[in-house]
This record gives C-alpha cells, structure tokens and sequence, in this order.
C-alpha cells in the first residue's frame, strides 16, 4: 500500500475522496507530523528543566560567607526553599539575607520541617554569596542554637558524599 492509498484514510479510518494534487512527497510528509509534533512538544516540555541554573552560574564558590542571625521567613516553594535572615553588624546596622537551599523535598529528607525554622531563631549559615555581591547566598549549612548542624544545599559544592 503507497502513502497515497494511506492518505484516502482519515485518522479513525474512514475514507475520504482522495486528494489528486497532493504529490507522493506531499503524502510523505503528511505522515511524518505526527512524530515531528511529538518531538515538538517533548523539547518545549523539557525546557523549563533545561532553565534551572547551576550553583556557578549564579554563586560564587571563592565568596564563602558565615551568617549569624535570626529568621524572618521560611519559604517552601520550588525549585529551591528560601531562608530569610536578618544579620546585624558589628555596627549594629541589619542586613537582610535570602539563603537558596535544596528543593522542599530535598530539605524534608535531611530533616527539616515545616517548622524547623520558627520567625525569630537564631541560626548560623555558612554558604556562598552570590556573584552579583547582592545578599543573597547558595547556603551549605545551618547550624542552630542547640549545636544541630543541617546541610541545606542543593547544588553547592559542599554536599556531603553520603548525600550525593
């Protein structure tokens, strides 16, 4: 059977006056589609997987910082979950801080909760800074007032071998 005695089937096979000027190439192609749409729509779904930055795109591993301060807010959203601090100075000046962690699911596995991280605990975050020197930080690890020690990172490089 040639894909011109295809082409007089529509898709739930019934069939239809046959298309005189349509060339067998034309044909071809016609059945081609299907498959072309298929891979069309596997790239655009994959793209938002493919937008994820790396930690090097965005943090910069020769910029550690250690932060001492108090939170101010907890988000549990994807991709990453987000802790906000506020560190005061030696001069008594407050600076806010965001410190990305891993994803919520990530961050439930090593232990955290939905309310680890109260408003107002005190945590110590060690990280690394951002490359555009904003305060923001890709965070390694939070320590709390107890000595408990957390590994929140995602992408850093950091990450402990028994977690990788």
């Amino acid at each position: 059977m040639t894909a011109r005695d295809l082409a007089k089937f529509d898709i739930v096979g019934c069939h239809r006056p046959p298309l005189q000027f349509m060339t067998e190439e034309m044909f071809s192609m016609l059945r081609r589609l299907p498959v072309s749409v298929a891979i069309l729509m596997s790239l655009v779904l994959t793209l938002p997987a493919l937008a994820h930055h790396a930690f090097q795109a965005e943090f910069d591993d020769k910029k550690p910082v250690h932060l001492a301060g108090k939170v101010t807010k907890m988000e549990w959203i994807n991709p990453h979950a987000w802790i906000h601090i506020d560190v005061t100075g030696a001069d008594g000046k407050v600076t806010s801080w965001m410190i990305e962690c891993g994803s919520p699911n990530i961050m439930l596995r090593r232990g955290f909760t939905k309310d680890s991280l109260e408003f107002g605990s005190e945590i110590v975050v060690d990280g690394y800074q951002a490359k555009n020197g904003s305060n923001r930080a890709n965070g390694s690890s939070v320590t709390f007032k107890d000595g408990r020690r957390l590994f929140v990172g995602g992408s850093n490089p950091d990450i402990p071998t028994e977690l990788r």
